[in-house]
Order: structure tokens, then sequence, then C-alpha cells
């Protein structure tokens, strides 16, 4: 029998219940909830709420039946998060705890199993209270650790003689060949006669290379080199993946087979301050993610874990994330995987460090962090260091040593906010805040320089701020970027940060959102976040041109009658009510070294007068332009009164799971479809029986804009969901297909 990995995620029941260790094992069950993970264990609001709401000790329990045709199996549960201490009980048996909330855990349940009809129930003690003695805490934090089964859970059966662990990495790469060495690690009692076959295989099925060896002994790690021809490499403008098969063979019977996708490419940091992929520099332009998400927490599927990184990729235009400060989901690295998003990953903290007990479960963290996820072509270094922490010789020294032991395919990394802080790694990587309401940052004090965070809390910025505000945000991260890029012994940076996210009460603007993002805790774009996007190269991602403004009475007050416009087009033309007015040039003078400058024009100069748009209610055009010919639009047109709210699903389907969910966001629209930025008016949303809502109801939008998740229950068929609001004529509803999820018992 080959492995079989099954989804654990269905039907759980929960209590919010503070009970002492085996209290819930053996109980009445009438007072439950059914659930499906991943799960939070409270729904708040997405902001003004107290972090205690959270800290709590709750129940997880399941009922199901293992097939008498896996007796003699080897049985492990594996749960891919938990917040933040979990003990686990089968069968009334205590099997074990884990401590940390973001690093996954397995555990071997076999001999607790019982088998046929017979029922087994697993039962989870989770504890989300505050734990100095685990990292991220022990001191003030600037993130929450919302509590709950968060991630995923697994149930695998393999065979008593099996597969352990596979570790890829590619030795050698150019356009003619690659040579790569697959370590596999097997468990068990070894078979005379077995034998490990792998295989590489392209996007079209066909094996490219493969390689058998027999097994001679198990306690060490057994290699194999293979060489693959005529390579397609994995780089964020083309991410090829290959599949690879590692089976064991036992008497030409397949025991056991490890699946996964990969990528050929190398990653190295030059002597010259330049990052390399595939023995090529490329510039670094990155922002930095929380998982935090509005009223579950990190508690969402991998639909919307994946979905976040479409946003950075092609709504932000990156091509790399930092993970701060912690590792994040497997399905939103998997997704990065596939589109070409590169991703520095670090392990649980913030400034902190505790004793020792403390540093052991960090150097755990460090273990378990690189042994889920040194496969993952889109990590490109691991961050060994406790975010912005002082200086710690021998834990440092330690916790490199680990990941050079597990992965030597990749650079460390440690992020400090101390430019004399002593380098153990081998990029020194940089918080830097020093100069950036100046628009700029320092200059590298070492040989390999990465900036990890500017500008976030040194310019906090909401959705809803006056326009000048909007504009000035976006324009530091302009001339923040354009610095980096002018720099050429700089690998790159990444702004503070991607969305804003929920903080502890001791950060913030006092209603628990670090207001930091170039996007709201909604992902939905603030000016700063078309910035980014414009980045992005014309040919491989669209054209793309957004005048940064609004077209209101006060704009000239406002705004000093300035455009300020993103693209990544050659040239601009700018239009009022069609009339052509002027052919603009990027703004080189103050923004040169970007790879697309922005475009910026007084209307004065341009021989209008502002007083005359007001009047005439006249519509602003900016045409993006490449080789002569006009490839994107943006308009900016007088407002009206509200006129229809409009609701849009980042997903037209879900599975009837009882835990997928998708984002519907909504907004409000004049005649001309144009969102009234300040119109923070009440919507009401009405779901019916197939779906749950998640979020406030009624919503009061947010520079015109909000959102709610919309999560499915487990009955087939079509969730409605409806919206309406008393400033509104007419109701606004969407449709989501719910698909079957086949869910077997094993």
């Amino acid at each position: 029998m080959e492995r079989k990995v099954m989804n654990f995620n269905i039907d759980w029941l929960y209590i919010p219940e503070n009970t002492s260790d085996g209290d819930k094992v053996y109980c009445d069950e009438s007072g439950f909830e059914k659930i499906s993970l991943p799960h939070t264990n409270k729904i708040l609001p997405h902001h003004y709420f107290n972090e205690d709401d959270y800290r709590f000790v709750s129940w997880y329990r399941k009922h199901f039946r293992i097939d008498k045709k896996y007796e003699g199996k080897k049985i492990y549960v594996h749960f891919e998060g938990v917040m933040t201490i979990a003990k686990v009980y089968v069968n009334g048996n205590y099997v074990g705890e884990h401590k940390g909330g973001y690093t996954p855990f397995e555990l071997d349940i076999t001999n607790y199993i019982k088998y046929g009809d017979n029922d087994n129930l697993i039962a989870v003690q989770v504890d989300s209270n505050k734990h100095p003695e685990i990292p991220p805490e022990g001191y003030i934090v600037d993130y929450m650790l919302f509590g709950g089964i968060y991630r995923n859970v697994f149930i695998k059966i393999v065979n008593e003689f099996h597969i352990k662990d596979v570790y890829f990495v590619v030795d050698k790469l150019d356009k003619y060949s690659a040579e790569v060495l697959i370590s596999t690690t097997l468990q068990g009692t070894k078979i005379n006669g077995s034998k490990i076959l792998t295989e590489i295989i392209n996007k079209d099925g066909e094996v490219c290379s493969s390689s058998i060896i027999d097994v001679e002994e198990i306690e060490k790690e057994i290699i194999q080199k293979i060489k693959i021809d005529n390579p397609l490499t994995w780089h964020p403008d083309h991410p090829h993946l290959y599949s690879v098969v590692v089976k064991l063979i036992v008497n030409n019977t397949v025991l056991d087979d490890y699946t996964f996708k990969t990528g050929l490419r190398t990653v190295y940091f030059g002597d010259d301050g330049k990052f390399y992929i595939n023995g090529e520099p490329l510039k670094l332009r990155g922002l930095n993610r929380h998982q935090t998400f509005p009223y579950v927490g990190g508690a969402m599927p991998d639909r919307v874990q994946r979905k976040d990184a479409d946003i950075l990729k092609y709504e932000l235009g990156l091509n790399y994330v930092r993970t701060s400060h912690y590792p994040q989901a497997v399905s939103f690295l998997e997704r990065c995987d596939e589109i070409g998003l590169l991703v520095f990953e670090e392990i649980p903290g913030w400034q902190h460090i505790g004793d020792n007990e403390w540093k052991h479960i960090a150097k755990e963290n460090v273990k378990e962090m690189i042994l889920r996820d040194r496969n993952h072509p889109c990590i490109f270094m691991w961050g060994v260091r406790i975010n912005e922490s002082l200086d710690d010789h021998e834990f440092y020294t330690q916790t490199n040593k680990i990941a050079h032991t597990l992965d030597r395919s990749r650079p460390t990394g440690g992020v400090r906010y101390l430019r004399d802080s002593e380098k153990l790694e081998d990029v020194f990587t940089y918080n830097d805040f020093i100069y950036n309401l100046e628009g700029k940052i320092q200059l590298p004090n070492h040989s390999k320089y990465l900036v990890t965070e500017y500008l976030g809390h040194m310019y906090p910025t909401k959705s809803y701020d006056n326009l000048q505000r909007l504009i000035n945000h976006a324009r530091l991260h302009a001339l923040i970027q354009d610095k980096q890029y002018g720099i050429p012994n700089m690998a790159g940076a990444s702004g503070w940060c991607a969305f804003d996210y929920n903080t502890t009460s001791a950060f913030g603007s006092g209603d628990n959102i670090c207001y930091h993002g170039v996007s709201d805790i909604f992902r939905l774009p603030k000016f700063a976040a078309h910035f980014y996007r414009s980045q992005a190269d014309p040919q491989l991602y669209g054209a793309y041109v957004f005048i940064a403004s609004y077209l209101i009475p006060s704009f000239e007050e406002e705004n000093g009658d300035k455009l300020l416009i993103f693209s990544n087009c050659d040239s601009v033309s700018l239009y009022i009510n069609n009339k052509f007015l002027k052919l603009l040039s990027p703004n080189r003078v103050d923004f040169p070294s970007l790879p697309h400058p922005p475009f910026e024009v007084s209307l004065k100069e341009v021989g209008i007068d502002y007083m005359d748009v007001r009047v005439n209610n006249a519509e602003i055009s900016a045409i993006g332009i490449i080789n002569g010919i006009e490839v994107a639009k943006h308009t900016l047109r007088p407002y009206d009164k509200p006129y229809k709210l409009i609701l849009k699903s980042d997903d037209t389907e879900l599975y009837a799971d009882g835990g997928d969910c998708t984002r519907v966001t909504v907004a409000v629209v004049d005649r001309n479809d144009s969102v009234l930025p300040y119109a923070n008016i009440p919507v009401i949303f009405e779901i019916n029986e197939n779906g749950e809502l998640i979020g406030e109801n009624p919503l009061t939008l947010e520079a015109g804009r909000g959102a709610v998740y919309v999560k499915s229950k487990r009955k087939t068929g079509k969730i409605t969901l409806k919206a309406k609001s008393p400033y509104v004529f007419d109701e606004s509803k969407i449709e989501l297909n719910l698909k079957n999820v086949e869910y077997l018992f094993l």
C-alpha cells in the first residue's frame, strides 16, 4: 500500500470552555458546536476589541473511523498550526503536546486506534492564553496571536517501513542541464531488497529523469544525484515547476511514495551586493505580510491564503515578500511557488529573547520551519534571528548552524534595527526607518545587504485619510524604492507593509489596527498600492495607469493642483473631457532610478483652471502609451450622490465542507460607477441558509468600501448574499455555487 493522506478538517466539535486536562476526553457533547477547520476560537470585529477576548482554553473533538484494511499500518495525525499549546488525546489516551502556534507537528496515534466500525475520538485541548515562555511572547508583541486550530489537519497512513522526509537541492544549473541532489530519509524496520526510485516529471506528465538505488541502511540519508537535460528554470517571471516522485519499492511493489512540486533554480547574494537567481541579478522589490485577516485572525482556508499571494504578485506587482514575523500557511507558499513570488521566511519573534527554555523552542522553530519548507523554490532566505532583537552571540550562532545543517542551498538573514549589531548571518537584513520622511534610506554597511522594512509606522495612513496624506504616503513609498534601485550594491528593499493588521493595545491607532499597509486590512488598495503595481513589467503583467487623486471640489486646496500618476507605460496622454492637454513624460528628476517613474503635472501649467473643471463637471483621463500605442486608461469623474452597491466575490464556487470561505467586497458608487471615497455608510447583509456571514452586520464602509467573508456550510446548492443600505435605491446580491466534497471514512 502506498501512503494515504486525508483531509481531516471536516466535522469537528468545539467548545470554548476552560477545563483541566482530560475533562473533555469523555463528556456529554450536547453543548459543543459543530465546526470545520481552519477555526478561530472567537470571531471578532475588524477593530476595537481586546486581545484577552481570545485568550482562553478551548476543546476540539472529532469522531472518526479507520477501515480494518489499515490495521498494521502506521497512522499519524498532522497539525499545520495550533495557537498556542495543543494537547492531543485519542480514545482517552494522552498522545502528546506541542508548544508554539506557527510551526507544524505530527503525532503517531497507531497504538490508540480501533478499526472497522469502531468509533475513534480525538480530543485536542487548545490553550490560547499568554505564554511568556513561548516565542514570540515574553514581552510586548506588535501582532496578535489569535487562538484555535487555525490551520489544516491531516491523517497520514503509511506502512511501518516508509519514507520520512525528502530534501531536494539544485547543485548546478545552466541552460543546458541541471544537476540535483535528492536526499531521502526512511523510517521503520528495513526490508531486504528495498530500493528507492526517484522520478522528475515535467508539467506534461513526462519523466525527464530518474534514478534507482538500493537501500543499504536506513540510519543514514539515501543520496541520489540526478541530471536533467534542457531544464525549464524557476524564476519570478517564469515559475516552471516539476513534480518529484520518490518511491520506496520492495520486491517490485511500491511500499510508499512521497510526491511534491518544486523548481530548478539557484539563489545567492554576491560580493557585489546584488541578489542572483539562476546566475542573473534581480533587484528585490517587496512588502511584508502579516497573515492577519479581519474577524478570524489567521484562520482562513487555503483558498483565501492563496489569494493573498495573488494580491501581492498581481495587484501589488511585487517580486518578493517577507513573512513577518513567523512561518505562514503552507498553501500560501505553494501559491508563491506556482506564480513566482520570492519569499524571505523567518521564525516567530518580535524584539524579545527569553530564557533558555524559550531559546530552545525558538531553535525548534528554526528546525520545524526549514524541514517543512526547504523544498519550496519560492523561499530564497531563512530568517534565523528574532525580529529587531539585540545581539546574542551564542544563540544566533546556534540558529545559523541549524539552518545551514538542514539546508545548504539558501543563505540566512537576521532582521535587526541596529546598524552596528553583530553579523552572524550570511546577509545583513535591516529595518531602516531613519530618513524615511525625507524619502530616503541609508547606504549599505555590509557587502550583502537587504532592507527588510521602511516607512510603515513612520507615516501610518488610513484609507479614509485626507487626500494629501494618501498622496504623500504613496509618494514616499515611491521615493524610497527609487533610492534602493539607485544603489547597485543593495540587494533590494521591502516596505512595511502590504496590509493593515490587527495589533495589541501598545501599538497602532488605539483601535487594534496598525494602519501601516499600502492596502487596508481587507486587502483593498490605498494609493501607495498602485505605485507598487506600476513597477511591474508591462510585457509580463500588463500595462497600467492610475491617477492618485479624487476629483473633488477641494482638490486644488488639498493637492496644490498637481496630479500624481503611476504607470508602467512609456508616456501618458492627459485629457480633460476628451480634449487632449499634454503628452507627459515620467519624472526622472525626482525618481531617476525606478523602472517606471511616476508622472507629475500641474493643471495650471497646461492651461487649465481647476475652477473650470469643478463648474463644468469635467473628467480627467490619463492614457498610458507604449511604443506609440494606447494600452491603459484611468479616468477621474466628478462625484454624484450614492447610487448603488457593488458586491464582488473573489470566487464563484466554494466547497461544501463547512470551512471553505471567500472574500466579498462591497463598495458604494455613483451613477458613473465611481467609488465614493467619503461615503462611510452602513451596509446590511442577508445570507441564505446555505452560507455563513463572517463579518460585521451592518458593516460601516470606510472610504466607500469594505468587505465581509462568506463561509460554506455542509450542504450543496447555492449561497445567496444580499446587501442593502438606506442610502441607495436597489438591493445588490451575488450567488456562489457550493461544490460537493467527497469525504469518506478511512
